[in-house]
Formats: C-alpha cells, structure tokens, sequence
C-alpha cells in the first residue's frame, strides 16, 4: 500500500531534496509541494494525503495554524512536523496543535522514512522519553494552570481505574515494556488498555495522550 505524501515548506530546494527521497522510496508517493500554510490547507483538502510533512517558520499562515485547521477537519491525513531544533518550542506547539509527531531538518533519510510510513499507520514519531522531555521544557508556558482538578475533563470520567493508571503511565513517559512491568500486566494486555484509552480520551495518539494527562493535571513537570 503507498503512503502519499505532501511536502509542505517555504525553501524551494528544501522541498526538491524531501521530495527527492520520497520518488525514490517505494511505498511512498509525494503527491505535492505547498510553500506557506494556507496552500497547504487547500492542497490537503485537494489531494488528502496520507501525512503532510510540515515546516513551521513560513511567511502567511505558519505550520502551526496550518496544522491547526487540516487537524480540525477530522479527516484522516495526519502531520508531521519537521524542525530545525530538538527541542524547538514551535514543535511542542505543533504537537498541540495535533501533528503526530516531529522530527529533525537533518535527520537521516531512513528516519524520515520510517517517521513518516509510523505516522501513516497511526503511530506516533517521537519515543515516549523524548515526548516527556519536550513537554517538561516547555509545560511552564503552555500547559493549564496547576492545581486544576482532573475531574473537570469530561474524558477522564471514562476511564476505568486500570486505565486511568495506564494514561498516567504514558503521561511519565513510559514505554509499553515499563508499563507491563510496573502495573504486572503482559504486554498485550497493556496494548489493549493503551487502544481504549486513546479511543476514549478522543486522542489520535500517544502524544494527544501525554498532553491531556499534563493539561489533566495527572502527571506535573519534572524539576
């Protein structure tokens, strides 16, 4: 099955070396190339791609508010944010905005591959540990206020107790393996929790999901 892809930056060359390696990647088609935001808002609702790969600093509408209203749709077409910086607070923005992930300008090739094939199928780009760590940097600017009592989101009330657990677990950065291991359950069990607890919290994705149990007030930022 192809993976189409729209390739979304404001450097011309930068958008002829992504699609570059998409045209000589099998299973991944570029579809097309915008260079502000609201081309590429047009171009989504055109062509509907798989995933939209998405710069953030362009002149016009951004990334982030690009990122906004194609998520807003509810369409299928998910985005992945590519940056300049690790911890760039644009991308936490982005993820907020709803992107499924982000990955580096100067990532290898076969990291943009896999990044983009991950996000296709539903998966989230960044590793738990490296979601946390970006939300620790940034959850003082953005994140609701402390002290805001987890009850006051309708989602939570949803969960049972075993997944209210398992989102609190993901919230901390933990992978499947530690959650098995920490909540003695198997991993297919864990996995099981992991798809009810995306499905009832309305999340597209582990990352949708650690920022709710920050905004929640379940997990706080580490010192």
């Amino acid at each position: 099955m192809t993976t189409t892809v729209l390739i979304v930056d404001d450097q011309p060359l930068q958008r002829l070396g992504f699609r570059m390696l998409l045209e000589g990647t099998p299973g991944v088609t570029p579809v097309g190339e915008a260079g502000h935001g609201a081309e590429a808002v047009r171009l989504t609702a055109e062509l509907r791609p798989d995933v939209v790969l998405m710069d953030i600093r362009m002149p016009g509408m951004d990334g982030l508010e690009a990122t906004r209203r194609i998520v807003a749709t509810g369409g299928r077409t998910r985005v992945l944010i590519v940056t300049t910086f690790d911890l760039d607070e644009y991308a936490y923005d982005g993820l907020r905005a709803g992107a499924s992930g982000f990955l580096l300008k100067n990532a290898r090739p076969e990291e943009l591959i896999a990044g983009i094939q991950a996000v296709a199928t539903g998966d989230a780009v960044v590793a738990p540990s490296l979601t946390r760590r970006l939300l620790d940097a940034y959850a003082h600017q953005v994140l609701a206020p402390a002290g805001l009592p987890s009850s006051e989101d309708p989602r939570l009330r949803q969960l049972s107790h075993r997944e209210r657990q398992v989102l609190i677990a993901i919230g901390n950065g933990w992978t499947n393996t530690e959650i098995a291991e920490r909540l003695v359950l198997s991993e297919s069990t864990v996995k099981k929790h992991v798809t009810r607890v995306l499905a009832k919290i309305g999340a597209r994705d582990r990352i949708q999901a650690v920022i709710l149990a920050y905004d929640a007030g379940l997990v706080r930022p580490r010192n």
